[in-house]
């Protein structure tokens, strides 16, 4: 049978799609053995699958690059698109800049791969720089940015950029309401996750399963439980991800009960739980203090539910056992886990510890926590105030000056609030708010008012 490059594409294209990466770097090189040239087609084709094995790939895709070059195809503006994506996947972001560099002339997407290469390596600053000097944008373009925000737990930024976004008349797509709505979820910012819902309904957009599923996230971290509950019931098709977020709503809003009757309504559903569900679960059970259920759930995880237990299934179980004093039993959930306990375990014993007047234990648990996380001050806090609660003043002065000889300074305090759909953030000792002079100036004259009020009384 004659075989042409054509051909070998249609095959490198198939197993790259079906994710046969290594059967397609297979019939590259056969077509390489029998003297074929690779096109502008072929390059791409195998480089998508290069980008499926992530980091793995990149000798590959190096190697892949070279051949492109001997063969005269690195200067065509699909190869070199081809290897911004592929250098960005594989986490070489300065490589894909340098092919973004040499390149004389750029079209939107290539400008829109290099600015999401940055965001998807955390350097969303410098796609920010990127974004602000493209000649032309598009949706995927503002997307990208909010989206690189998001990831870096920046949701202040990514809903100024959206704003900015509207100004412009750019009409968000599915991907970006998801993302936005990630971030309202992350701040809180219930106008503004309202305002979405309601640009959803008035222009008739599709309810895509995973739209619903952020609403009912954004609503439920937003204060709503109600309008949580009332997309979820108003769904016609549920998946694993729309029950969990529903019972984590719950749990988060200390509806305990309502949470283990939603993992019931699931289970009659025939929806199979994952690991993420049970988290869910044992936090209703924490929450509401439902201890016995606790224990149920979590000695059933892998025998009823088939969920191999993670860290974060012991790490409910312990934070459990120890709001509800069983602070003996915690100790042994936690000797007996096959991982290395984390932060997160240690911080909440320490809680309980104060809690409960075990000064002991306290101290074994701050030793943990100095380890894990040297510099945070609240685990010194904690032990420091356990230790006066329990009138040991000296040993609560020397937890406070081992904090100033290690340099470990308390947190400053944050806060956000929403006005007008816009989020406005405040951190304590700071004054970087554009209106922060006027504010102080209203803060003082309530507190002038309340000194006033109170010799009255």
């Amino acid at each position: 049978m004659f075989k042409n490059i054509y051909v070998y594409n249609s095959m490198i294209k198939s197993f790259t799609m079906s994710s046969r990466v290594k059967d397609a770097v297979s019939i590259y090189n056969e077509a390489r053995v029998i003297g074929l040239r690779p096109n502008s087609y072929t390059v791409p084709f195998l480089l998508k699958g290069v980008i499926r094995l992530g980091k793995c790939g990149l000798s590959l895709g190096k190697g892949i690059r070279c051949e492109a070059i001997i063969i005269g195809l690195s200067n065509n503006v699909d190869v070199r698109l081809a290897f911004v994506k592929m250098y960005a996947s594989c986490g070489c972001v300065s490589d894909a800049r340098k092919v973004f560099d040499e390149m004389r002339v750029r079209d939107l997407t290539i400008w829109n791969a290099m600015m999401s290469g940055y965001c998807k390596a955390g350097e969303v600053d410098k796609a920010r720089d990127l974004f602000d000097v493209m000649p032309e944008r598009n949706v995927v373009s503002w997307t990208a940015l909010i989206t690189g925000y998001v990831h870096a737990n920046k949701a202040c930024e990514a809903v100024d950029i959206f704003r900015r976004m509207e100004l412009n008349g750019v009409q968000p797509d599915e991907v970006t309401l998801l993302v936005v709505l990630s971030a309202c979820a992350q701040l809180g910012a219930l106008e503004l996750g309202e305002s979405i819902h309601c640009y959803v309904n008035e222009n008739n957009l599709r309810k895509s399963v995973s739209l619903e599923n952020a609403l009912i996230d954004m609503y439920a971290k937003s204060g709503n439980i109600n309008k949580a509950m009332e997309v979820f019931e108003n769904m016609k098709d549920r998946c694993v991800i729309t029950w969990t977020t529903a019972i984590a709503g719950l749990a988060l809003h200390g509806f305990a009960k309502e949470a283990l009757n939603m993992f019931s309504r699931m289970e009659k559903a025939r929806v199979k739980p994952n690991d993420v569900t049970l988290i869910a679960v044992l936090s209703a059970c924490s929450h509401g203090g439902l201890a016995e259920s606790g224990r149920w759930y979590f000695n059933n995880l892998f025998q009823r539910y088939g969920v191999k237990p993670r860290i974060e299934h012991y790490g409910c179980m312990i934070d459990l056992l120890c709001q509800a004093g069983c602070l003996l039993e915690a100790q042994e959930v936690l000797n007996m886990m096959p991982f290395e306990p984390n932060a997160a375990i240690w911080g909440s014993i320490l809680a309980a510890s104060r809690l409960y007047k075990n000064v002991k234990l306290g101290e074994k648990a701050l030793g943990q926590l100095m380890r894990l996380e040297p510099r945070n001050s609240g685990n010194f806090s904690l032990l420091s105030n356990l230790y006066a609660d329990e009138g040991h003043w000296n040993e609560s002065g020397l937890i406070r000056k081992a904090m100033r000889e290690n340099g470990v300074k308390k947190i400053a305090g944050a806060s956000c609030i929403e006005l007008d759909s816009r989020v406005h953030e405040f951190i304590s000792g700071i004054r970087s708010h554009i209106q922060s002079e006027e504010i102080l100036e209203v803060l003082v004259l309530l507190s002038r008012q309340m000194v006033v009020t109170n010799i009255h009384i």
